[in-house]
């Protein structure tokens, strides 16, 4: 499904992007990887880190929120993975129409120049923030995530399918509570503040996500959310692992931050199916055929069912968090 075709990324230039393609290209026989980002800067560091690559990849300087730049970039393009969001939560509620114009409005733009440029597969990447959404960025995302779905009807007879990944902070990504506790440490800081004592998160990893993205692609049929199975761990162990002398200090939780981290709802568990490494959510659409679209080998999931941090059925000790750590990039 890969070998041979031409892919498209948007937000390329990102952590997830440069994972991506530097495994695509070494795992795969692409015809053309083209990286679509907005930032000129993050497009000449690329060029230079991927320069052995240089025959198979293009950089595409362009916004998600111009439809026009699009059309020029799907042409001849079969696989399209949309990475471009704005996604700083604090920052997008004091900026919500610029957070509506990227990610609701760009999710538009990519669905309809992949219809009507003839992409194969559309996988966008969403995050468990777009599950019952208490902030912005959530709600905008939320919104994007039915827009993919329900695209898989506006395409019709056409051959383009859209289906969606789900996960949440990636472990050690920039911005997020890894590097944050990380460089309190380097600078000598004999406490971590820790938002609530009870807080649990899921531990993903680059390599993790790009392998749901790989999965969606060889496999979704249209209308498909993937979701991860993955380990869950309390903050304060990771602290803990972090920097065992340090004390550990509650200051609160953020304005739209939430106390554990939920892929699947009660009510999204009637159209929930698992599988040996992963949850898929099917669309409630009369368009969606069970013969047609299911993947075989799913198992309905019990009636109420719910998959958050706080409920799992896998954890991580401190020492798992610990070996871990020494495994993943850190990005600051």
């Amino acid at each position: 499904m890969i070998d041979g075709k031409t892919i498209l990324i948007t937000g390329g230039t990102g952590s997830f992007g440069k994972k991506f393609v530097r495994r695509v290209l070494k795992e795969y026989s692409p015809k053309k990887i083209i990286v679509y980002s907005r930032d000129e800067y993050k497009h000449y560091l690329m060029q230079k880190e991927f320069a052995e690559y240089k025959e198979k990849l293009r950089f595409f300087i362009g916004d998600v929120r111009d439809k026009e730049r699009l059309y020029r970039a799907f042409d001849g393009v079969d696989i399209v993975v949309h990475a471009a969001a704005l996604k700083h939560v604090p920052l997008m509620e004091y900026n919500p129409i610029e957070a509506v114009k990227t990610n609701i409005g760009g999710a538009e733009n990519i669905i309809n120049a992949a219809i009507d440029r003839g992409v194969e597969k559309v996988v966008a990447l969403s995050t468990d923030k777009a599950v019952n959404p208490v902030n912005l960025y959530g709600a905008t995302k939320l919104v994007s995530d039915k827009l993919f779905v329900a695209a898989n009807a506006y395409a019709g007879a056409k051959k383009t399918r859209f289906s969606v990944v789900r996960y949440g902070n990636v472990a050690g990504s920039r911005g997020s509570v890894i590097p944050f506790f990380m460089k309190l440490v380097k600078e000598g800081a004999k406490e971590l503040p820790i938002t609530d004592f009870r807080m649990t998160r899921f531990w993903i990893t680059l390599d993790e996500g790009v392998d749901l993205v790989f999965k969606a692609i060889k496999e979704s049929k249209g209308g498909e959310i993937y979701v991860s199975k993955i380990p869950s761990f309390k903050v304060v162990d990771l602290a803990k692992a972090i920097c065992p002398e340090c004390k550990l200090k509650e200051v609160g939780i953020r304005e739209g931050e939430k106390l554990h981290e939920v892929m699947i709802t009660e009510e999204d568990s009637r159209n929930t199916y698992e599988y040996e490494d992963t949850y898929i959510i099917y669309p409630q659409f009369d368009w969606w055929n069970f013969e047609k679209h299911f993947t075989p080998g799913g198992k309905k999931v019990p009636e109420g069912f719910r998959y958050s941090s706080d409920n799992n059925t896998k954890w991580l000790s401190v020492e798992d968090l610990r070996e871990l750590l020494q495994k993943i990039d850190i990005v600051y």
